[in-house]
């Protein structure tokens, strides 16, 4: 098919407009595929690829050509900044097609809402919570607004896989559906998909079409990456190897010029951060937004020691819309070199200009996440850019494992090379058991549409391919217990509704979220409005936001408002952060580095010294060939390069399966990475027992302690403690993952 030609003239203009020469390999594939098949579209595609415009390009040719008689395309994102980006995007496309581009999400007027609903055309641009709230509250309308809808596009769909979030999004596909009497066919976009079959089922499933992956040759990587190491303090690795008489290696790639007259950086990792920023746009990528503030107060405070001006911008989930927009903006639209300081938040694929370099605090917690951030630079023909600055403390003079391992170095090169030599990043979250999103959908379904027999909520809900896991005895359950709770109530027809208890829950606007919360706080100084904290200090301490200090002047319990003025200084911020979860992969990828000797072209002397010391000190503690390392008399410390979820199946099953017959005690452990206890037990009894324990005939729910209820999702304060103890068990522990690691325990294991 010459898809070029059969794009719309618009289309075309387009095209000419901005000069391309050719389509791209996944523009080319796209069109085949949207043109000629009826079928759901797959397309995984490297960041900047033009994924967004090989979706679009097509829909809206056939939208011009045959325009629908309401919304004709769904286009569904987990960012409101990332909708606002291609909402400016697809408006300079359309801008003479005649189809109308709207938004919808918490941050939109009114005004631009109700012209939407007086005529409902083109392309509607929405997250996964507001178009829950849209179910709930505009049920009615749906047939009106989507009765000829004919595409969803799922933008960023691999941030939708291992969550609850992703499975109430295909939930209210399936519900909108439904209710609008349309199948519509669905688009997934990602440039970071492990595995596209499975992705592509999730996409088919409850559509009754197969989903075409169009397989585009890849061009070849060009990647400028650097890793480099750093201790809080001196001496630096390379220092130490120095001073051992230990031969170093030369640097992947020379350092750059700094300002020697510049006064020291007090945080060395920092102040090389802050060197290698300087004359560029930068993204500085941070785990957490307690880190991200540490951060930018750092850098701005060294800006101000030079007597520089500030070129350091922050944007995180908790800063004010002003705050987040007006960094996007600066970085888009600003001439200057300005580094934005971030989290996840500025991940994905919002326009922020042409980046020159990304930098990453220690290792993110997924490849997923290493190459969306990555992907942030490299536009416009040039290499992508990532430089890794792993922070670390000296160990203590007579510390010993398993405080000596770089658990962050060892964290980034495991990521970029899983990549690099196998192409593997994240799959679905398979084998969850959703009950959390069960109390959710529910009562949604309900809000929404009224009275409902048990028969037609349980043909409503269990029907949704999210809860093929769920059986019918599952959900009686669930609906006794929420009559008893008064979540639901029985009318004299002997219908359910909801509750007086459920109308608490239901009439929040937090309802519509299906991801955890914290109880947050505004904070204001004056007129303006920063962001918003967890548990505010007193009157007259201080707290960090947007990259500053302020005092607190006053706290209003009743509307969680924090009044306060700004102050010169760093303080720790907090947020009610939460690690991520690794997978297992990446862990076995961790624990091969430790007995290789293979050097990697892209870490810097620091990083190269530090990971052969480590290499040396590994071979003399015997960390690389047995998972269990004797610290010293009944001391041990077991390192079972397990994911997270089977890390955490493995310490309850220590805990509650293996402690009496080892004579277990004084447990401790660091997930996912190492647990330290001592016992009456030797080595060999340790994998003997634990191996013979494995073998039995155990249940999952067999590693729950008695009368526990693990909370664990949003909703799971609502569920009966016996859903609430097998979805933890069954969906959450990876009991499997444990017992496969059990079976190959041993010295010279794993090899």
């Amino acid at each position: 098919m010459d898809v070029f030609s059969r794009y719309a003239p618009f289309v075309q203009d387009f095209i000419y407009r901005n000069q391309w020469q050719s389509l791209r390999g996944i523009q080319a594939a796209a069109g085949e595929a949207i043109f000629g098949t009826d079928d759901n579209v797959l397309l995984a595609a490297s960041t900047a690829s033009g994924k967004t415009e090989a979706a679009f390009f097509p829909i809206l040719t056939l939208l011009s050509e045959n325009p629908p008689a309401t919304v004709g395309c769904l286009y569904v994102a987990p960012l409101k900044a990332l909708i606002n980006d291609q909402f400016l995007r697809l408006n300079d496309l359309l801008d003479e097609a005649g189809i109308p581009v709207w938004h919808w999400h918490g941050d939109v007027s009114d005004s631009h809402k109700r012209k939407l609903m007086k005529k409902p055309s083109g392309i509607l641009q929405i997250t996964p919570e507001s178009l829950e709230a849209m179910l709930i509250r505009r049920h009615s309308e749906l047939p009106r607004l989507f009765g000829d809808l004919r595409f969803v596009v799922i933008d960023e769909i691999h941030s939708f896989l291992r969550g609850d979030r992703g499975m109430q999004t295909f939930c209210l596909i399936e519900r909108l559906g439904r209710a609008a009497g349309v199948n519509p066919r669905r688009i997934g976009l990602s440039a970071t998909i492990g595995d596209p079959e499975a992705v592509g089922r999730l996409l088919s499933a409850g559509t009754g079409r197969d989903t075409l992956i169009p397989r585009v040759k890849a061009l070849g990587m060009k990647w400028r990456l650097s890793v480099e190491h750093f201790y809080k303090t001196p001496p630096q690795a390379a220092e130490a190897e120095t001073a051992a008489g230990t031969p170093l290696e030369a640097e992947a790639q020379p350092d750059e010029p700094v300002d020697d007259h510049a006064p020291a950086a007090a945080d060395p990792g920092f102040g090389y951060i802050y060197e290698h920023t300087k004359g560029r746009k930068c993204l500085v990528f941070s785990n957490s937004r307690e880190e991200c503030e540490e951060v930018t107060s750092t850098l701005r405070g060294y800006c101000e020691a030079r007597h520089e001006p500030d070129r350091f911008l922050i944007h995180h989930g908790n800063l004010s819309v002003a705050y987040r927009e007006s960094a996007e903006f600066a970085m888009k639209e600003d001439d200057r070199p300005l580094t934005t300081c971030t989290t996840a938040t500025l991940e994905l694929g919002i326009d922020i200009g042409k980046l020159e370099r990304a930098f990453q605090i220690d290792a993110p917690w997924t490849v997923s996440g290493f190459l969306q951030r990555m992907g942030r630079t490299g536009r416009r023909g040039d290499p992508e850019e990532m430089w890794f600055v792993i922070r670390e403390e000296h160990a203590e003079a007579r510390a010993i494992l398993p405080e000596t391992v770089p658990w962050r170095l060892l964290q980034a090169i495991a990521l970029v090379q899983l990549y690099l030599e196998d192409r593997w990043v994240e799959p679905p979250r398979e084998g969850r058991l959703p009950f959390s999103l069960l109390y959710h959908q529910t009562m949604s379904t309900l809000t929404s549409q009224g009275e409902m027999t048990a028969p037609e909520l349980a043909g409503r809900i269990l029907t949704l391919s999210p809860f093929r896991t769920v059986n019918q005895d599952d959900f009686r359950c669930l609906l006794e217990h929420l009559l008893e709770t008064d979540q639901l109530q029985r009318t004299e027809n002997g219908g359910f509704i909801v509750g007086l208890a459920g109308e608490r829950v239901v009439n929040s606007f937090k309802f519509y979220a299906v991801f955890q919360e914290n109880e947050e706080y505004s904070v204001r100084c004056d007129s303006q409005e920063l962001g918003t904290i967890v548990k505010p200090p007193p009157v007259g301490d201080k707290i960090a936001i947007a990259g500053r200090v302020w005092v607190v002047e006053e706290i209003d319990q009743k509307r969680r408002e924090v009044y306060c003025y700004p102050v010169k200084g760093t303080i720790p911020a907090y947020f009610g952060d939460v690690p991520g979860d690794l997978h297992t992969k990446i862990l076995e990828r961790m624990h091969a580095l430790v007995s290789q000797t293979e050097t990697y072209a892209y870490l810097r002397q620091n990083a190269a010294a530090r990971l052969a010391s480590f290499r040396r000190e590994a071979a003399h503690t015997g960390i690389a060939d047995r998972p269990l390392v004797c610290l010293g008399g009944r001391m041990y410390c077991l390192f079972p390069w397990l994911g997270t979820y089977a890390f955490l199946a493995l310490e309850r099953f220590l805990k509650l399966k293996c402690a009496k017959r080892l004579g277990l005690r004084g447990f401790n452990s660091a997930r996912p990475y190492f647990m330290q206890f001592s016992m009456d037990a030797d080595e060999e009894e340790f994998y003997f027992i634990l191996k013979d324990e494995a073998a039995r005939d155990f249940s999952p729910e067999d590693l729950l302690y008695p009368k526990e209820v693990p909370i664990f999702d949003k909703y799971d304060e609502y569920l009966p403690e016996a859903l609430v103890r097998r979805g933890f068990a069954c969906g959450v522990l990876d009991v499997e993952g444990m017992k496969a690691r059990i079976r190959q325990m041993g010295p010279r294991w794993m090899l």
